[in-house]
């Protein structure tokens, strides 16, 4: 039993508890912070494009630094884009690294690196001296280094099915595990992290590449604590941690459905639970990352806010429940609200993925609506909780 969206008719609706949600939530997760470096043609763009969905050379909001340093950022991401070594410049590479680090660290804290990828080509026989340099000086400044290797021609086996690389990349791999100068037969030591083999596509130019999870899966790990959430929230590769996140907000705002219903309300004045699930929808789409307050008029986001009032839904399930009568209580507004979330964040993901259009959102919004039985079984839940 699906419930069609109400027509709105209530104007005590509006949508600041959704922007206020949306302000508070970017304040409570901050931004997440990545130094990006290497020489062009090495593949940063691609890099950051498949792991964040960001066009950085198409969006416009650079802030050139200095030379060979460049600042992109939004709300949860900031890319500092810097240059290898410049081949003739007469400046050492650790010395140009140095400045360019010294220019960096003048911005405000909330712009300072948490993690570097250091980008090399996976054709390259090992690091250069000027690359060991400044990775180097990377290491002296306090920054994690993530060592990538970019462009690497994954080969399928035809018989396994698993899939390797050719063996010069193999031997670029073993030599970094355990570098050696090959003038002097001697162990060099080269402090990034650890080093993770990546393509954004196919030999074909076609598909989402290879080792982009690995390299998502080590950046958080390195991450500060106060900066995990805001990486979680700027990559688009895992979804299961952006519902990890969501989870906890719906708990939430069915807990304040619950305080409102304590004393049961009727069900004409199941707008009262609008609010509260309206700043439910505004976190969860930060936590996905969708600036909707620019995507949509305030009038639809009011829409949404009449639709989501749930005086259908309410209606529907108190008339199976003995003895509620017509009046929402604990029970049915936190169930109702919980499934209101599940629901939102089915449709965030949809739009998140680019399986739906943004624009789109408030006519789909039918098609991802909790049901009677996804509240009841909400309700359900519930009672096994306190059981």
């Amino acid at each position: 039993m699906s419930i069609e969206p109400e027509t709105p008719a209530n104007p005590e609706i509006d949508e600041q508890p959704f922007l206020d949600a949306t302000a508070k939530a970017k304040s409570r997760y901050g931004r997440f912070n990545l130094a990006v470096i290497g020489g062009s043609g090495v593949g940063k763009s691609s890099l950051v494009n498949a792991v964040f969905g960001r066009d950085w050379a198409k969006v416009g909001k650079g802030l050139p630094v200095t030379r060979g340093v460049q600042y992109y950022h939004d709300d949860s991401l900031g890319i500092w884009d810097v240059e290898g070594f410049e081949i003739g410049s007469p400046v050492p590479p650790g010395e140009q690294l140095r400045g360019h680090l010294k220019a960096i660290s003048e911005h405000p804290a909330k712009e300072q690196i948490s993690v570097v990828w250091y980008c090399v080509k996976s054709n390259d026989d090992r690091l250069t001296p000027a690359d060991i340099a400044m990775i180097r000086e990377l290491d002296a400044a306090g920054l994690p280094v993530i060592l990538v290797l970019t462009k690497v021609d994954w080969i399928k086996n035809p018989l396994t099915g698993q899939r390797g690389v050719a063996k010069s990349v193999e031997q670029f791999v073993s030599w970094l595990e355990d570098p050696v100068d090959p003038s002097t037969d001697q162990p060099i030591s080269i402090p990034y992290e650890r080093v993770i083999l990546t393509s954004t596509s196919d030999k074909h130019g076609k598909g989402k590449g290879h080792g982009l999870g690995e390299l998502v899966a080590e950046t958080l790990t390195l991450a500060p604590e106060d900066e995990k959430d805001a990486f979680r929230i700027a990559q688009r590769l895992n979804l299961p941690w952006k519902r990890e996140m969501a989870r906890p907000v719906i708990l939430g705002a069915s807990a304040a459905a619950a305080t409102a219903a304590a004393v049961p309300i009727p069900v004409a004045d199941a707008i009262a639970l609008a609010p509260i699930q309206l700043g439910m929808m505004g976190s969860i789409a930060t936590i996905y990352d969708l600036e909707l307050k620019t995507m949509m008029s305030a009038g639809a986001l009011a829409q949404l806010g009449v639709q989501f009032a749930g005086q259908a839904l309410a209606r529907s399930v108190i008339k199976v429940i003995p003895g509620v009568g017509s009046v929402i209580n604990a029970g049915v507004a936190a169930a109702i609200t919980a499934a209101t979330g599940e629901a939102w964040m089915r449709l965030c993901e949809q739009v998140h993925t680019g399986k739906l259009d943004l624009a789109k959102v408030q006519q789909s919004w039918g098609d991802y609506a909790p049901t009677f039985l996804d509240v009841m079984r909400k309700m359900m839940e519930q009672r096994m909780a306190k059981s």
